[in-house]
């Protein structure tokens, strides 16, 4: 069965989109294959977005076991670290930022867990009696 010709979804890459990703993800990916890299991008921000199967990716796509085959290489690699990295920073210095980050700050909430909180909330209840011999 012959694969569509590619179709236009919200989440694939505009072309300024790619021209930014191209360059780094042929750093850190290497050799190029049969299938677009852009095509086999494309498909994986579809699934990421909706949620899909990989089986339920679209015909208009590459093959969802080629899909699956490079997204599992790249994550094995540290392709993917290098990639968000790399574009971390392009964005940061876009900005007018430090390439690194130079503060961070955690924020937390109280949860209230149970009326009496604290360890006797998670014990466990004796159930039995010490007999006196």
């Amino acid at each position: 069965m012959a694969r569509k010709k590619s179709e236009v979804y919200p989440s694939d890459l505009s072309d300024e989109q790619w021209e930014l990703i191209a360059p780094v993800l042929h750093i850190a990916v290497g050799r190029t294959g049969r299938v677009s890299r852009r095509r086999i991008l494309n498909a994986i921000f579809y699934i990421h977005r909706t949620g899909c199967q990989w089986r339920f990716l679209p015909q208009s796509y590459p093959h969802w076991k080629t899909v699956y085959s490079c997204f599992w290489r790249w994550q094995q690699s540290g392709a993917w670290d290098v990639v968000l990295d790399t574009l971390r920073v392009d964005v940061r210095y876009e900005q007018g930022r430090k390439a690194r980050p130079t503060a961070a700050s955690v924020d937390s909430q109280s949860v209230k867990s149970t009326e009496k909180g604290g360890l006797a909330a998670t014990m466990e209840p004796k159930s039995y009696a010490v007999a006196n011999a």
